[in-house]
């Protein structure tokens, strides 16, 4: 018996690389391929996670009883594309069109704990979620992170407006818990969404002649975002790479022409992704720091690293095109013991091998409703197993009601009732459905019945067993 526990060891310092991805998708249905997207066609498989915001997806009532009662499009089809590499859904937030994805490798499952999400509603004065902000929270091998996925208002003049409702959702966002209460207080905030800033000044054919001849700069000269960053306290700490790519908005439908209806919106960057570092002052000096944040570049030994930040013109379902970017989060230590150990066979080739052993950590708290989930490898989350069992004791058996019909790599998962997350798996072991458990499962159904086909199997079994005897 090989014990399984999945504690990954890393040199330290240790890094994660995130992929995160901002669309406002214009209330269309998911492309057919989102492959190019997601990097998977080009992906060295170190993506630890996935962060996918997505805005106007389709919020109409009857498209939303229906996402009630069944997993939302874009839910499904992102799950249906990562799920055979490995990632699984960690959390997911939605407000109407607002919604917000998280995705790991399903080993580092056991060391994203603390998950929480939160919304905020500021269309309509507050009273409609068309625009705010959705969130999720979580502390990742022991550093506290904060993904927000905001909707802000449009139009050209509304930039103040835009300022504001950004300072309402930092302020309204509240967590649970000692640490990092406010979406500001984590060690890293990455800030997406359709943030819906405009270009001042100039006219529309100036942009568009820049925009053909690749002239950028003066352009984000007047990018209201970036000019807003030299005045408003609250953008503070706020980091953007550069913007290499033509602007994401608007577009014709079905084309990569910028709008050329009755309205003819101006170009604008209005699809944006930026990050945050928590800054954190030694001793004595925050009581000289005028206002919060001031303290530049004094941060806890972590580093974001960005390697790319581009749009993705191919895509062509909406008037926005989607925006994408690589990171790399560097960390001077990690937690990386998991909560829960379980120890299972390298094969389960009888029904007797169905069993596993399981030891919790000193300071984890069990319930009686914790359970173990039999997954196939390539599950997209943690409802998406097999078979379960509770765990009362700690050693567990799986009867053949929980086993799967066929063979394959499958791992053991512990589900966390008071942390409603898994907080512990195994590596991968192979099920393998071999004649014998068959036979055994045949039997098993034959014992309450006495047809002439039962009793042959039965008197077959019992030779057999003699023979082997």
């Amino acid at each position: 018996m090989t014990g399984f526990g999945c504690t990954r060891h890393y040199i330290t310092p240790f890094s994660n690389r995130l992929h995160i991805i901002t669309w406002n998708v214009g209330s269309a249905q998911p492309p057919d391929d989102i492959t190019a997207l997601l990097g998977l066609n080009v992906g060295d498989g170190n993506t630890d996670m996935y962060i996918i915001g997505l805005q106007e997806v389709n919020s109409m009532i009857n498209k939303r009883l229906k996402d009630v009662l069944f997993t939302d499009q874009w839910s499904e089809v992102c799950m249906e594309r990562l799920s055979p590499f490995g990632y699984v859904l960690v959390t997911s937030q939605r407000m109407q069109g607002l919604l917000l994805l998280v995705f790991a490798k399903y080993f580092h499952l056991p060391f994203l704990r603390g998950v929480q999400t939160e919304t905020t509603r500021t269309g309509l004065g507050g009273y409609w979620g068309n625009k705010g902000g959705v969130s999720a929270r979580m502390s990742v091998f022991g550093h506290t992170i904060c993904f927000l996925n905001c909707h802000l208002p449009a139009h050209m003049e509304n930039s103040e407006q835009r300022m504001e409702d950004f300072e309402s959702i930092l302020q309204q966002q509240q967590f649970e818990g000692q640490a990092a209460t406010g979406v500001l207080d984590h060690d890293v905030v990455f800030w997406l969404g359709d943030l819906n800033f405009r270009i001042d000044d100039l006219e529309m054919q100036v942009v568009k002649s820049a925009i053909d001849n690749n002239k950028y700069s003066m352009l984000l000269e007047k990018d209201q975002l970036n000019m807003a960053k030299d005045s408003e306290t609250v953008l503070e700490g706020f980091q953007e790479g550069p913007l290499k790519f033509p602007p994401t908005y608007k577009f014709d439908v079905g084309t990569n022409t910028y709008d050329t209806s009755g309205k003819k919106r101006k170009p604008a960057w209005t699809d944006r992704i930026l990050w945050r570092l928590r800054a954190t002052a030694p001793a004595g000096a925050a009581l000289n720091a005028g206002k919060r944040g001031s303290i530049s570049g004094l941060t806890s030994g972590t580093k974001v690293t960005q390697h790319c930040y581009r749009s993705h013109m191919e895509y062509i379902v909406s008037d926005h095109k989607p925006v994408s970017s690589i990171f790399t989060l560097q960390f001077p230590y990690k937690v990386d013991v998991p909560l829960v150990t379980i120890i299972v066979e390298d094969e389960w080739t009888s029904i007797a091998d169905a069993t596993a052993i399981f030891k919790v950590a000193p300071n984890y708290s069990r319930s009686s409703w914790d359970w173990i989930g039999l997954y196939k490898v390539g599950f997209k989350h943690h409802k998406d197993y097999v078979g379960y069992v509770w765990a009362k004791q700690e050693e567990v058996t799986f009867t053949e009601e929980e086993l799967p019909k066929g063979s394959g790599d499958f791992i053991l998962g512990y589900y966390s009732n008071n942390m409603s997350t898994i907080v512990g798996v195994t590596e991968p072991f192979q099920v393998i459905i071999s004649h014998f458990m068959v036979r055994y499962n045949i039997l098993g159904i034959c014992s309450s019945l006495h047809s002439p086909v039962c009793i042959l199997l039965q008197m077959s079994s019992q030779v057999n067993l003699c023979r082997q005897g």
